[in-house]
């Protein structure tokens, strides 16, 4: 395989909602530039970019699949990324490191949420994007219609390439308005007869070809005032207007194709060969520190680790992509996130499993390498010269969460350094050991998510596992305040213990004063404040813990004791055992002891009558809530509004935006438990979310007695 150049060089990542054929589309590709020698098929499980055991059990992409082809003299690295809302991840990281986005749209179903989202990320990343309107050849497709919402959604920088001559069983044609021709194919033939268009599409096809020719000549200052002397523009010409067009996103051009039957595909690949932009085209990279890097040959080394996986037989796979320079194999590079020395011991191009020795690659290429020590991904390898780092992949927050435990106590630890392994494969799974909750927990984007996780725990590692409802970190605070008083007093011959503490707690509001004066059943308590010390707590909110003895009742080196104490206590709240938050303590009096007290007695006192008072004083529990964005499509947003109201959300607004409803609420964290199934199975999984941690609110009543019986009746058990 020939070193390609920087200029001959093009990355393109296939993107589109689930279902949309982005795999079908990569096997054609790369059955047409002649990487494989029969087409496999989803069903069959023999498709070059799904080629993992767990890919293949589900029938649907998990890790985005590169692969490479030769055409027309050029290399075009190409990435097959997942469809489902719940591997994101693999969304992202391919954009980060393509050029071009092809979008694909299945024509039974349009623009769908999964459209949307993709899309956001290639506007976010400043990535071309070309709509590629697939499946056309399906009993309910409906080219106008998507049509329509491609306009609806992005205005005017939508620009017809092709249109279908008709749609459904009977589709075999398209109008190419940039060649001018007809192409045609015959059952299962993927090289189309190049006809000139007929007399009945002519007018379409003229009015079509002259807003392209317009749409073109927009992009460069020469070609407008060619066009505006010559009224025309050459085939080149176009070529390049559409190419800068595609550079600045003022044009997403329109293909057509049924990848199915191999219609369409080589014409799609012609265009990505002589039109797309090149490496050397698109805006440079930026590292951390804000410097622009240019793809150079000729420069120091530096790669970028977009992807990590463990095959079996195999190890750990590299993928990356040179940002400069070159590399072959044999080179020593420097990790710069981890401080590590790596060795390029072997250098492939990467059809999916199947890989081809290379010599070297160039700034711009994609790439794979297996075994280095202690590389991940998002991380940076140098070569001497280079001190560069990129910025790491911004992963989008969780939507899904789950407890986690091996079926047998032995598994615990070697369970334990699969998913730390697992998270580096994939960092949109996230692993926790909650010291609040005694559970591990697992975060990711959804049920297919984490399901997909343990069937590759399961069925690669052998170790049975299971998921369990994750519990929920409430929060306890007090809504007035209380009195109460412990004397903790133990003898038992010898030295006893003996420590007596007075106190007073009461809700604390950020900048909130300290009260002077306190009545309770009556009796007056005056406050005078010696010493004031506020304590963030690591779990939100704070603590308050104010000295006002007076007269030595307590001296003051016990304090650092009875806080140590009521900490304990805030660590483990009376109510439910969760963490509680807010509160102000004030020490007033109490009684010690010449030869008994000490920092014991008085810790087990201040806890003691804190765990008293903290009962007294209108006791309440605190859930998190969280910012819900969902996207739906009209049709089920009744459905959707429904649900929502049965989880306790409170609806904030609706909005529609670029053919999808909008739907804003705070939603209880305990209440979106499975949201993300029961959202796919009401919407046909035509529907997304987000979710966002917004703050800690009160529990209702009715939902808080029925916690504190369940806690009560569990820690009656334990005793």
């Amino acid at each position: 395989m020939k070193v390609y150049q920087s200029n001959e060089i093009k990355n393109i990542s296939l993107i589109g909602s689930s279902g949309s054929g982005k795999t079908t589309l990569a096997e054609a590709m790369v059955f047409q530039c002649g990487i494989i020698k029969r087409r496999g098929s989803i069903e069959n499980k023999n498709t070059v970019s799904d080629f993992f055991p767990v890919e293949q059990e589900y029938g649907y992409s998990v890790f985005p699949g590169v692969i490479h082809a030769e055409w027309l003299n050029k290399k075009l690295n190409i990435i097959d990324c997942p469809g489902a809302d719940d591997f994101i991840g693999g969304v992202i990281s391919s954009l980060l490191v393509t050029d071009t986005a092809i979008m694909l749209l299945n024509a039974q179903y349009g623009v769908e949420a999964g459209t949307q989202n993709h899309f956001r990320y290639t506007e976010r990343l400043k990535k071309p994007v070309i709509f590629l309107v697939n499946k056309l050849d399906q009993e309910k497709a409906n080219y106008d219609m998507v049509l329509e919402q491609l306009r609806e959604n992005y205005r005017n920088k939508i620009v017809q390439i092709q249109y279908p001559i008709s749609v459904g069983p009977s589709f075999h044609a398209v109008i190419d308005v940039l060649m001018m021709k007809m192409y045609q194919w015959k059952q299962e033939d993927a090289i189309p007869d190049i006809l000139e268009i007929p007399d009945n599409e002519k007018e379409k096809a003229n009015d079509l070809h002259n807003k392209l020719v317009e749409a073109a000549a927009e992009n460069d200052e020469g070609l407008m005032e060619k066009y505006f002397a010559e009224g025309n523009l050459t085939e080149d010409d176009m070529r390049l207007g559409i190419r800068k067009g595609l550079i600045k996103r003022d044009m997403f051009p329109v293909f057509c194709v049924c990848a199915g039957k191999d219609m369409g595909v080589r014409r799609l690949m012609e265009f990505l060969g002589n039109v797309v932009p090149f490496v050397s085209d698109m805006p440079c990279a930026e590292t951390v520190d804000g410097k622009n890097i240019t793809p150079e040959t000729n420069a120091p080394t530096s790669l970028f680790v977009f992807k990590t996986n463990i095959e079996p037989h195999i190890g750990e796979v590299t993928y990356f992509k040179v940002m400069s320079g070159k590399v072959k194999e044999g080179d020593d590079l420097t990790n710069k996130n981890r401080g590590s020395k790596e060795r390029i011991n072997q250098l492939y191009a990467v059809a999916g499993q199947n890989r081809i020795k290379v010599e070297e690659l160039v700034a711009g290429d994609i790439g794979v390498t297996v075994k280095l020590k202690d590389t991940r991904t998002g991380n940076t390898l140098n070569g001497k010269g280079a001190d560069f780092q990129f910025k790491e992949v911004a992963y989008p927050a969780y939507k899904y969460r789950r407890a986690i435990r091996a079926e047998k106590d032995s598994d615990e630890e070697k369970l334990s350094e699969v998913l730390t392994r697992m998270h580096e494969e994939d960092p949109t799974w996230n692993i926790e050991y909650s010291k609040e909750l005694k559970q591990t927990i697992v975060y990711g984007q959804g049920e297919f998510h984490l399901r997909t996780l343990k069937w590759r725990i399961e069925n690669n590692d052998k170790i049975p596992m299971v998921y369990e409802e994750p519990k929920i970190p409430y929060r306890e605070t007090i809504t007035k305040s209380a009195r109460a008083e412990y004397r903790h007093k133990k003898q038992s011959g010898g030295a006893g213990q003996f420590g007596e503490v007075h106190l007073i707690i009461e809700p604390y509001v950020e900048g909130s004063p300290a009260p002077t004066n306190y009545k309770f059943n009556g009796q007056e308590y005056k406050i005078s404040v010696r010493d004031t010390q506020e304590i963030p707590l690591s779990w939100g909110g704070k603590l308050v813990f104010i000295n006002s003895i007076v007269g030595g009742a307590i001296d003051n080196r016990f304090m650092p004791a009875i806080l140590k104490g009521i900490m304990e206590k805030m660590e483990e709240g009376p109510l439910t055992g969760s963490y509680a938050r807010d509160v102000r303590v004030i020490i007033y009096d109490g009684k010690m002891h010449p030869v008994d007290s000490n920092e014991i007695s008085f810790k087990l006192a201040g806890r003691n009558a804190f765990s008293q008072a903290f009962k007294e004083a209108g006791p309440k529990l605190l859930e998190p809530i969280y910012d819900v964005e969902v996207q739906v499509p009209t049709s089920k947003m009744g459905d959707v509004m429904s649900d929502l109201q049965n989880r306790r959300a409170l609806i904030l607004g609706m909005s529609s935006e670029n053919g999808l409803e909008q739907i804003t609420a705070k939603v209880p964290l305990k209440e979106l438990s499975g949201y993300s199934t029961t959202l796919s199975s009401l919407t046909a999984g035509r529907s997304s979310f987000s979710m966002k941690f917004a703050n800690y609110e009160l529990v209702p009543t009715d939902i808080q007695d029925k916690l504190l019986k369940e806690y009560q009746i569990k820690h009656q058990d334990k005793e």
